[in-house]
């Protein structure tokens, strides 16, 4: 499960993702309930992605309130056509791409959880396969969003994280030369395409939190630069 990743910039999802600069602010420190951009398919045929606004934990029209997107800001390959909170987007091939510039997983190596840092090894940011929902509150209109995840039991990297007996989860990442396919996938090609990510080319390590930095605003910095 992933439940805090960290965003790209906004200048770093235009130059490294294809994606429009995000028009609202979001922080650099996401955890479930918090707002983030998610990228919808282009306006036009060769267009760039879409960056929305949403919520980070999938609520469906019933949800009464926001709580509900600390349980479903992951969503299990296995059962998110059956779970009630999913199906609905599933079905309907809501399928997005989160942009991430890292996840945070906790590491048990040393005895006690260690929060630690996923990346890619070049340093640029990448795509997690999601699904996202709309839901209304009155006259507002609230997006959200949840990552995808599949077994890791067998994974090299990300069967490292989680406490010892659980079962190891990991997202998906979407490759660029994929965007396209995945946002505009039929629902059984999109379940093939959940596939494990090559373990080669990212990279971990210990991330303990800076509480200064926690939640701070992103600057408009390219992280690769």
């Amino acid at each position: 499960m992933c439940a805090n990743y960290e965003p790209p910039t906004p200048r770093a999802l235009r130059l490294h993702l294809r994606a429009l600069e995000p028009s609202f602010g979001y922080s650099s420190d996401i955890y479930p309930m918090a707002e983030a951009p998610f990228l919808c398919a282009p306006d036009r045929p060769g267009g760039d992605l879409v960056p929305w606004r949403g919520v980070f934990g999938l609520l469906p029209a019933w949800a009464k309130d926001d709580k509900l997107a600390r349980h479903t800001y992951n969503a299990r390959s296995e059962t998110v056509a059956s779970k009630p909170s999913f199906r609905s987007a599933w079905r309907r091939r809501q399928f997005c791409l989160i942009p991430v510039q890292s996840v945070f997983e906790p590491n048990y190596e040393s005895g006690r959880a260690v929060r630690w840092r996923i990346h890619q090894s070049d340093g640029l940011p990448f795509c997690l396969a999601g699904i996202w929902e709309e839901a209304r509150r009155g006259d507002e209109v609230r997006h959200s969003f949840s990552m995808l995840t599949i077994n890791a039991d067998e994974h090299p990297l990300m069967r490292r994280f989680h406490k010892p007996g659980d079962e190891k989860r990991s997202v998906v990442v979407v490759p660029p030369e994929r965007h396209d396919d995945w946002l505009h996938a039929e629902v059984a090609y999109a379940l093939e395409m959940l596939r494990p990510f090559d373990a080669a080319e990212f990279a971990a390590e210990p991330a303990p939190r800076a509480s200064r930095q926690a939640g701070r605003k992103l600057e408009d910095e390219d992280p690769a630069s």
